[in-house]
C-alpha cells in the first residue's frame, strides 16, 4: 500500500466533505433535538453516507454505465438539490406545518447526508479513483474511511465550537451558509451545463 498516496486522497475527500463549513448547517437542522438524539441522529447520517459513497466506489462506475448518467447530469441534480436546500436556510418558513416539523426535527438522507457529506463533489472525486486505478480500491476505501473518521469527530464536537455565538449567531451562520451553498449550487449548475455542451 502507498500510504502517501492513501494520506492525499483523504485529505482531499475530507476537505471535499467539509465538516467545518457544513457544522452550521448539521446543528440548524438539529436544533430542536435534544443533545443525545441530536448526537444518534447525526451518526445515523454519516453512516449513511459513509454507505452511499462506499456503494459510489465500489458500483458507481457499473450503475452509471448501466443507467446512462454522466457527470454532467449528477452535478446538474445536485446543483438543483442543493438550490433548494441553501433557499430553505435562506428564506426558512416562519410557519411550518406539523408535517415539515416532523422531517425538520429527524431528517433521513436528505439533506445531511446526501447531499451535504456524500454529495456530487465528493461521488466524482471516487468515481474518478475508481475509474483511473480500479485495482487500488482497498486504498482508496481506507482514505474515504479515514475521510470520514475525521469528518464524523468534527461534526459531533461542533455543537460545542458553535454554542458561544448563541441563537443570532446560528441564524446569521444558517443564512451564510444558505448564501455559500447558493454560490456552490450555481458552480454545480454551470459545471453540469459547460460538460453537457463539451459533450455535444
Amino acid at each position: 500500500m502507498n500510504w502517501n498516496d492513501i494520506a492525499s486522497a483523504a485529505v482531499t475527500i475530507f476537505l471535499i466533505m467539509d465538516p467545518i463549513g457544513n457544522a452550521p448547517v448539521f446543528n440548524a437542522v438539529l436544533s430542536n433535538l435534544d443533545k443525545s438524539r441530536r448526537v444518534l441522529v447525526m451518526i445515523r447520517e454519516l453512516l449513511i453516507a459513509l454507505l452511499v459513497l462506499l456503494g459510489f466506489l465500489f458500483a458507481g462506475n457499473r450503475i452509471l454505465m448501466f443507467l446512462g448518467l454522466t457527470q454532467s447530469s449528477l452535478n446538474l441534480a445536485g446543483g438543483i438539490l442543493l438550490f433548494l436546500i441553501s433557499l430553505r436556510m435562506i428564506f426558512p418558513n416562519p410557519t411550518p406545518s406539523p408535517q415539515a416539523e416532523a422531517e425538520i426535527e429527524d431528517p433521513f438522507i436528505v439533506p445531511l447526508a446526501v447531499p451535504l457529506i456524500a454529495g456530487p463533489s465528493a461521488i466524482a472525486v471516487l468515481l474518478l479513483l475508481s475509474s483511473n486505478q480500479p485495482e487500488r480500491l482497498l486504498e482508496w476505501s481506507i482514505a474515504l474511511i479515514l475521510a470520514w473518521l475525521a469528518t464524523t469527530v468534527l461534526l459531533i464536537v461542533s455543537p460545542y465550537l458553535l454554542s458561544f455565538i448563541g441563537k443570532r449567531g446560528a441564524r446569521a451562520l444558517e443564512r451564510l451558509m444558505g448564501m455559500i451553498l447558493v454560490i456552490l449550487a450555481t458552480q454545480l449548475l454551470l459545471d453540469g451545463i459547460r460538460d453537457f455542451i463539451e459533450s455535444l
